[in-house]
């Protein structure tokens, strides 16, 4: 038996399949809902965790900043949730063909994103804005590496042969 994606049972190549591409959908609506929750800017991302600041006297602001409970919950959910999902890619794109280096970068790559994304809202929040500039650059990062190794998965269980 040959550990390959591309020689994998039909039956499983299917299950993967849907699988990956339930996974992209889950990863896109997450990712629209943080673009309309942020207005998809570096000042919205900073008002997220920050909250904004009120205009007048008696204007009240329309986000207030991100008490350590709320900052806990968010880290503890994203951290559980990714890294489980993070290990199932991990452990997909394993059994690809592609290059060893590239295969262990997208393997470890957004692990590392992900604590370093959301280790740097601890820092927007608690230390300085400007932060939000890592977490920007590793989320880039991670959601890229998790639709590479979708798109990979997905084609190399589909369309790949000998």
């Amino acid at each position: 038996m040959n550990l390959s994606l591309k020689y994998f049972d039909n039956t499983l190549q299917n299950f993967l399949t849907i699988y990956l591409l339930i996974v992209a959908i889950g990863v896109l609506v997450g990712l629209t809902y943080l673009g309309i929750t942020s207005n998809a800017s570096q000042k919205g991302i900073v008002e997220q965790y920050n909250g904004s600041k009120a205009t007048g006297e008696i204007d009240i602001p329309d986000r207030f900043p991100k008490g350590i409970e709320e900052m806990l919950v968010t880290t503890h959910s994203h951290i559980l949730g990714l890294s489980t999902l993070l290990l199932s890619l991990g452990l997909i794109i394993y059994f690809s063909e592609i290059n060893e280096r590239l295969k262990k970068f997208l393997m470890f790559e957004p692990l590392i994103s992900l604590i370093v994304t959301f280790g740097s809202i601890w820092l927007i929040r608690y230390v300085h804005w400007s932060f939000v500039y890592l977490t920007i650059l590793s989320a880039i990062l991670m959601y890229s590496s998790i639709f590479i190794v979708i798109g990979i998965s997905i084609y190399e269980l589909k369309f790949s042969s000998d």
